[in-house]
């Protein structure tokens, strides 16, 4: 069989893994299948730039379309980023009938169904490994591995700069803006961190996780999301004192026909495998009703973990090549898209506010609960510290709808001895009994 050429769009951290890894990796490759592979063409910005991966200067081009209409070029790997014109990149290149390889979250959790359309037209293969939890072959083991079970939820820690900031507030007390500074630092975090800390980056993951795991066309605004910046070290000290770890949380779980997928700061009980995934790595935990809890580990980022991704697409992609079924692989979403509502889900919640320390004050606050129906798990009441006037109530309830919890909040907000709600987050699981 003829090398397999491939044509590479972007030469930064990815990129440099993924020319490096198919340089060292060249007898596994060729044990795999059969043939060399080679570095056609590479885009680049700056051709004269000093790399760290060695690739001969005549590949290196600035013009886009002269990787993707090299007809040389059997394969387009993209690791540039970018949405609306690397979208159309994809589209014109799918169309000259290369097969595709992303590690594109931003792309992908947006306009993945009509890329993987246009690819099945196309009669190629469009993989995106690398998109989700950087070395953690998720995406394939939803695909392949738990291709016979029904996937009932999806719980985890998909975004490395998040988890990096939660863990040197819990481990390390230090404060959200001076961790934040270190992880820019150390490069954890963009110059720009919002879609890291603002949780928008873990909600395009959770939308291709749900889209692949549920059989469902779920769309990026169809998740909930929440970010970290409002966390303060009241927040993760009370956690603690109740047996929790905080962390940003990815959640998509499935109920009968509809669906429900979120991203926010969520309370785990110290005993939960998540709340021992620290720094950058990510895990995700999976429940099927046939193989039951299967949790997965590994490191979310990075240039040879996300590479090796990206490596193991092409490694299929060429397999199918050798068999001649590229492009059979999408399957149309088997179920329609319900979205639950807010009376529809349900959760734990933890609630800090700060009250007028005064005789009934507790009463009324616990009879708007007792109106809705909702018992406490657990409760701490204590003085605000400087304040002889206020005592801080806080709470984790029992399981209550969202809706419920909303109402409930709108009426502590115009309770009179109510001065702030100063946080809520959702809980999961039981922490200390």
């Amino acid at each position: 069989m003829k090398a397999i050429r491939v044509g590479l769009l972007g030469l930064g951290t990815v990129g440099s893994g993924v020319v490096k890894i198919i340089q060292d990796h060249q007898d596994k490759l060729m044990h795999q299948i059969g043939c060399p592979v080679l570095i056609q063409k590479v885009l680049v910005s700056n051709p004269d730039k000093k790399r760290d991966v060695d690739v001969a200067r005549e590949v290196f081009t600035t013009e886009v379309y002269d990787v993707i209409r090299d007809p040389e070029v059997d394969v387009i790997i993209e690791v540039m980023g970018g949405i609306e014109e690397t979208k159309q990149y994809l589209i014109d290149a799918l169309n000259e009938k290369k097969h595709v390889i992303t590690a594109n979250k931003d792309l992908m959790a947006l306009y993945g169904t009509e890329l993987l359309h246009v690819a099945k037209e196309n009669s190629c293969d469009l993989y995106y490994e690398a998109s989700v939890a950087g070395g953690i072959p998720i995406l394939r083991t939803l695909e392949e591995g738990l291709a016979s079970d029904r996937i009932t939820k999806m719980m985890g820690i998909v975004n490395g700069t998040t988890n990096f900031i939660l863990t040197k507030m819990n481990v390390d007390k230090s404060a959200y803006e001076d961790v934040l500074k270190e992880a820019q630092d150390l490069g954890f975090a963009e110059a720009d961190p919002t879609a890291d800390v603002e949780g928008l980056d873990a909600a395009r993951k959770m939308a291709i996780l749900a889209r692949l795991g549920f059989s469902m066309n779920v769309d990026l605004e169809d998740v909930k999301v929440k970010g970290i910046s409002d966390i303060s070290d009241e927040d993760i000290n009370f956690s603690k004192r109740f047996g929790y770890t905080m962390k940003l949380i990815g959640i998509a779980q499935r109920d009968g026909e509809k669906v429900e997928v979120s991203v926010q700061p969520t309370l785990l009980p110290d005993h939960h495998p998540l709340s021992s995934v620290n720094n950058e790595f990510n895990a995700v935990y999976v429940y099927g009703s046939a193989v039951g809890e299967t949790m997965f580990y590994g490191p979310g980022a990075g240039s040879l973990p996300t590479a090796t991704a990206v490596v193991s697409d092409l490694v299929a992609v060429m397999k199918n090549m050798r068999l001649g079924v590229n492009g059979s692989g999408f399957i149309a979403p088997q179920f329609e898209k319900k979205i639950k509502s807010s009376s529809e889900i349900f959760a734990q919640q933890f609630l800090r506010i700060h009250v007028r320390d005064q005789v009934g004050a507790f009463s009324r606050i616990t009879s708007i609960f007792s109106e809705r129906g909702i018992s406490f798990e657990k409760i701490l009441q204590l003085p605000v510290k400087g304040h002889d006037e206020l005592a801080e109530i806080v709470i984790i309830t029992h399981q209550t709808s969202e809706e419920d919890f909303s109402n409930i909040l709108q009426k502590l907000n115009d309770l009179d001895v109510v001065v702030q709600v100063k946080s809520t987050y959702r809980v999961e699981g039981n922490g200390l009994s």
